[in-house]
């Protein structure tokens, strides 16, 4: 453990990078992110202005789901460099002042893990119960491939596995397994790192018996008896004592956490984590899951922040994303590739100020937005494939792909567009999956360069964050929560208040101030425009038509005429005293 902010929840004042490593950068030309572009890029990463480092998973794996499918928990996977290399990265990224967790995935491991082949051979070896295994199944689905149980004919039996088939879940209950996490845990705490983001942590304790799932839900029909299960609470205090040895932070993954259920976690005598990831604020556009495409409610994703916000005030402390690993590009999900900058901008100020801890996933400092290939066939995220080819198959094949565009978990691992240079800097041969078409526009380099990037907007939230004690840890309140086009909220500590105010429409949306500011002189601390003054123009929407007209519709004139009728109405807002498009802007009041 590091000497880094040992005072007590120190995890509250700050902001984490996740990377996903074999997307992030590759440092030794074999077309793979690895732990030597992850050290060349860490003062990239302390300049953007956080604190911390996730990591997701970095061990030997098959890559069956991408790392959550773990062969061995004490190594590092080759394509990614070795032991030495990570501490290497460890030991830079603390002298940089950088706090450094792991992803635990405890659920399941591989099928290839040694566990579960000696596990396989039969019932009567030191490894047989640390898995699940049944002579008859009962009928729950796995959330990945199909049904949740796969015969082994090796064993003679079939074992559980709520994700992949080659990710067969671990039996908990087993009291030499649970002592098998707390020795992971300690091999990474020993090393020096500071704490663990808990996969998939509610599922890890099973009912007794466990009974058939209710048949009318599909994929999920078993969760009711693997979420937040009978022993949850007495596996994670047992985890918890030995995190509390080194004073190291925890945050758990809860797919389906209600705000109650989330408090048992966070609060009371049954304390086992610092922070959960919730997942309603993902839900504005779909339901339960992105795959179930639904249009984006303004309305929805207020109702969830503030429902965390409120519930959690006072007893216990949020995370804060728009973006991870497991759900596409937020600009293409609740912003607007056409308004790239505008949106990107403002979704980084509508999450950055809430109370919580701030998470910012790779690319999304720099606003990458989803890829959209031609074939399922191009795509290699399990759930993507496993979707394409059970649901909806009566649609058209074009209506099919759409859905995975929309949805799949591969637009968020996408290589990271550093320059505009071939394979986007990533690296200086062909990658291992595809690079998005734009990073010829949308990359690091062009936008270190521009004053009101995406980028750039988030270093000046990220800094404002840290200044300010208010937006620290000051109280939340929301205005006008049934406006379908403003977010807006406080944070207010003593006598200081900050007003956040976010446009979500692609039109001038006009603002009402509350009550308690009216009359007040409030200082503009950041907005994403220049100023109006600067966007004042002379042009009329029929001199923006008939340029357009006059060109060819090829590419370069559309994007003109994108930019012309972008002017046109920013003209028209700031003539009218309205917010411009996707417009953000946060004041500071001093209220007595």
């Amino acid at each position: 453990m590091s000497d880094i902010g040992r005072e007590k929840d120190w995890y509250k004042r700050m902001a984490f990078y996740q990377i996903w490593v074999r997307s992030f950068a590759d440092g030794n030309g074999d077309g793979i992110g690895d732990l030597y572009g992850v050290y060349d890029k860490l003062e990239y990463v302390k300049n953007l202005g956080v604190d911390g480092i996730w990591f997701s998973p970095l061990y030997p794996s098959p890559n069956a789901d991408y790392g959550y499918d773990i062969s061995d928990y004490k190594d590092i996977h080759p394509d990614y460099g070795t032991l030495d290399q990570f501490k290497k990265v460890l030991n830079k990224a603390h002298e940089l002042g950088l706090k450094v967790i792991m992803d635990l995935v405890v659920n399941h491991t591989s099928d290839e893990h040694p566990w579960f082949i000696e596990s396989r051979k039969g019932k009567d070896n030191p490894y047989s119960d640390y898995y699940i295994w049944r002579d008859k199944p009962n009928n729950w689905d796995s959330l990945f491939e199909g049904k949740a149980w796969e015969y082994d004919e090796q064993r003679g039996q079939y074992y559980l596995h709520i994700f992949a088939k080659k990710q067969p879940d671990l039996n908990m209950d087993n009291p030499k397994v649970r002592e098998e996490v707390k020795s992971i845990m300690r091999f990474w705490l020993d090393m020096g790192v500071d704490g663990f983001r808990e996969d998939v942590i509610n599922f890890i304790s099973k009912q007794e018996g466990l009974p058939n799932g209710l048949p009318f839900l599909p994929a999920v029909n078993g969760m009711p008896y693997y979420k937040d299960g009978p022993h949850i609470h007495e596996y994670l205090g047992e985890f918890r004592k030995v995190c509390e040895e080194y004073d190291c932070f925890q945050i758990g993954e809860g797919p389906m956490t209600t705000v109650n259920s989330a408090l048992k976690y966070l609060t009371g005598e049954n304390k086992s984590l610092d922070m959960m990831i919730s997942f309603d604020h993902m839900m504005a556009d779909c339901l339960y899951t992105e795959y179930v495409h639904r249009p984006f409610s303004l309305v929805k994703l207020k109702r969830a922040f503030t429902k965390w916000q409120n519930a959690l005030a006072g007893k216990a402390w949020n995370s804060l994303y728009l973006e991870n690993h497991d759900h596409p590009r937020i600009i293409s999900r609740y912003g607007s590739e056409h308004y790239h900058r505008e949106s990107g901008t403002m979704l980084a100020a509508c999450f950055l100020f809430l109370q919580g801890t701030p998470f910012i996933y790779q690319g999304q400092e720099i606003g990458m937005t989803n890829i959209r290939l031609h074939s399922i066939d191009q795509y290699i995220d399990v759930s993507s494939i496993t979707n394409y080819n059970t649901y909806h198959l009566k649609d058209t094949e074009k209506r099919r792909i759409r859905r995975i565009h929309l949805s799949s978990r591969d637009s968020a691992r996408t290589p990271v567009q550093w320059d505009d240079s071939r394979y986007a800097g990533f690296s200086t041969v062909k990658p291992w999956f595809y690079v998005n078409p734009n990073y010829k526009k949308i990359n690091v380099k062009a936008e270190e360069k521009d004053e009101f990037s995406v980028l750039n907007f988030y270093r000046k939230c990220l800094s404002l964050r840290k200044s300010s004690k208010a937006l620290l840890y000051g109280d939340y309140k929301e205005y006008f929560p049934k406006d379908s086009n403003i977010y807006m909220y406080e944070r207010s500590l003593g006598t200081v208040s900050y007003l956040i105010i976010c446009s979500f429409s692609r039109l001038p949306a006009k603002v009402s101030i509350p009550d308690k500011f009216i009359g007040k002189k409030g200082q503009l601390m950041l907005c994403n425009y220049p100023d109006r003054k600067q966007m004042v123009g002379d042009l009329k929407i029929s001199d923006s038509i008939k340029q357009v007209s006059k060109s060819m519709l090829d590419e370069k004139s559309l994007e003109a005429g994108e930019e012309l009728v972008r002017k046109e109405l920013c003209t028209i807002a700031v003539q009218h005293g309205m917010y411009r498009p996707y417009e953000a802007r946060v004041y500071r009041f001093r209220v007595q």
